[in-house]
């Protein structure tokens, strides 16, 4: 939906995302805000906006794997964890720059991702979910005791994951250079711009004949394949990209952190991300920026706010059941804000968004 009076008179102009001078100033705006976030803010909200971006990486990934694609995976953090492992691995033993062994990681996860997508074919939906559960325990296993495994070539295998002892991370710096980004505000940058590279690759790719593959696929796979389509291998592409996606954050926010351990990569935390696609909206590329980022707030600000309320409303309770009340109410408020979210906007809120964007855009004839 186009605003009134704007035409196309080429092909380069049919296809432009930012078209209208109102938009170019809305996204100008947009980077300008970004720019000058963490420097206007405390370092407790520019831990908040690192998070975020991470969740986004992430939940792009597992929205072209589950919004567009249709192949639902409940095991998306394990590989993030692959990422953040292979990003270590690259520059503790090898010596890699973090810039370099960003894309290794990305690739690396994409490969075991499309390893465990192999039963894909034969497998969808409730199966399919229960394969990548399978294929979470598989890989955390391996974080586990991949050392154990390979203790007797130590002296020629370097140690891979720490096993439960977890293994340590450095911050990334720039080749050639003395410049590290040893503080938050100098996190933010680095994660808002690969942020923005990994948005527009997304937003891309959904507009190319993969990405009408991944839907036709998604909304009848029979029907895809009659038409020529090769399901088989655009599914495996739709595993392989997702899980490049979870490589990327996965290696960012380990050297955000400097830490790595299996307990990192927990199996609710793979809930999480598909609630965040499915509360953003599944098949928008605006769906994980919005999910991620309303999801995000309510863990960060709502959830403490309310068990705040409880503990400054119901002081006749005893301390102990006080502090469990109060965890337990503030876990209840979230659940049910995110209940409301669904019931009231099934379809997720960048639906809603591009509801508002046509209503914006007919003004005032919207009806």
């Amino acid at each position: 939906m186009r605003p009134s009076g704007v035409f196309n008179a080429t092909y380069n102009q049919d296809m432009a995302i930012v078209r209208t001078k109102t938009q170019w100033g809305m996204f100008i705006g947009a980077m300008v805000a970004l720019a000058v976030f963490p420097l206007v803010v405390s370092d407790t909200y520019v831990s908040w906006g690192i998070w975020i971006a991470y969740y986004i990486i992430a939940v792009l990934g597992l929205n072209i794997l589950f919004g567009y694609a249709g192949q639902i995976s409940i095991g998306h953090i394990a590989f993030v964890g692959v990422g953040a492992y292979v990003s270590a691995n690259l520059v503790n033993h090898l010596g890699f720059n973090f810039f370099l062994a960003l894309p290794l990681a990305g690739l690396g996860a994409a490969l075991v991702g499309t390893v465990f997508g192999l039963p894909s074919l034969r497998l969808k939906g409730f199966y399919l979910a229960m394969a990548t559960f399978a294929a979470y325990f598989i890989i955390i296993y391996f974080f586990n005791n991949i050392d154990d495994m390979t203790s007797a070539w130590r002296a020629w295998f370097p140690q891979l994951t720490g096993g439960m002892m977890g293994t340590f991370i450095d911050r990334p710096s720039i080749p050639f250079t003395n410049f590290v980004f040893d503080t938050d505000v100098k996190y933010f940058y680095l994660m808002a711009a690969v942020t923005a590279i990994m948005v527009f690759f997304a937003k891309n790719i959904v507009r190319t004949r993969v990405g009408r593959a991944f839907v036709a696929i998604r909304d009848n796979d029979i029907a895809a394949e009659v038409m020529g389509i090769s399901v088989y291998r655009y599914k495996l592409l739709a595993f392989a990209i997702g899980n490049f996606y979870a490589g990327i954050a996965g290696a960012l926010i380990g050297h955000y952190i400097g830490f790595l351990t299996p307990e990192h990569y927990q199996f609710f935390e793979g809930i999480w991300m598909l609630g965040m696609v499915v509360v953003g909206g599944m098949g928008y590329t605006m769906g994980p920026i919005f999910g991620a980022t309303v999801l995000q707030l309510l863990k960060f600000w709502a959830v403490p706010a309310v068990a705040s309320l409880a503990g400054a409303y119901l002081t006749f309770l005893p301390d102990q059941t006080l502090g469990r009340v109060g965890a337990a109410s503030a876990w209840m408020f979230f659940a049910l804000v995110v209940i409301l979210m669904l019931i009231f906007e099934p379809r997720g809120i960048a639906h809603r968004w591009e509801l508002f964007k046509a209503s914006y855009r007919l003004h005032p004839f919207s009806y």
